[in-house]
């Protein structure tokens, strides 16, 4: 059965999250090493207030990840609120894991007082994200990579 956690409650967590991050978004730029990474990650974990993280466990192993963050794109100044960080570990993928992690997420942000939340994508066509309510704003080149912005209010 899912389980979903914030980061504070299994801080153990950081180091494969780090790795899940490095190698599926390392190659992005700077400060994508697992260490790095680690060192960042210990700025979420929180529970009441930004930025944290919500975890999928099955069965008392974790399987996914997603973040809620401030200002994820500097060219963005005026967005404030990010999703980010999706990651469903590939042997859980297709089972609603990331689904439910952004819900989690949202019910999170909407207890604190969180009207919109801002995401970026290199899915240009935004499935999941469209099915669950989001609107695209943008299509952009950020940080060399293509990236299609969207946004929800909550």
């Amino acid at each position: 059965m899912m389980q979903l956690l914030l980061l504070s409650e299994r801080p153990e967590s950081i180091a494969k999250i780090a790795k899940w991050y490095s190698d599926e978004w390392g190659y992005i730029g700077e400060g994508r090493s697992t260490a790095e990474l680690e060192k960042k990650l210990s700025e979420y974990l929180n529970d009441d207030k930004l930025p944290l993280i919500m975890l999928a466990l099955e069965n008392e192993k974790l399987i996914g990840a997603a973040q809620l963050r401030f200002h994820e794109m500097d060219i963005y100044p005026e967005r404030e609120h990010w999703l980010g960080g999706v990651y469903v570990e590939s042997a859980y993928r297709g089972q609603g894991v990331a689904e439910r992690l952004i819900k989690a997420i949202i019910d999170k942000a909407s207890s604190l007082k969180v009207a919109n939340i801002n995401l970026q994508t290199e899915n240009m066509a935004s499935g999941l994200y469209s099915k669950l309510g989001w609107q695209a704003v943008e299509q952009v080149t950020y940080h060399g990579i293509k990236v299609l912005v969207m946004e929800k209010s909550i």
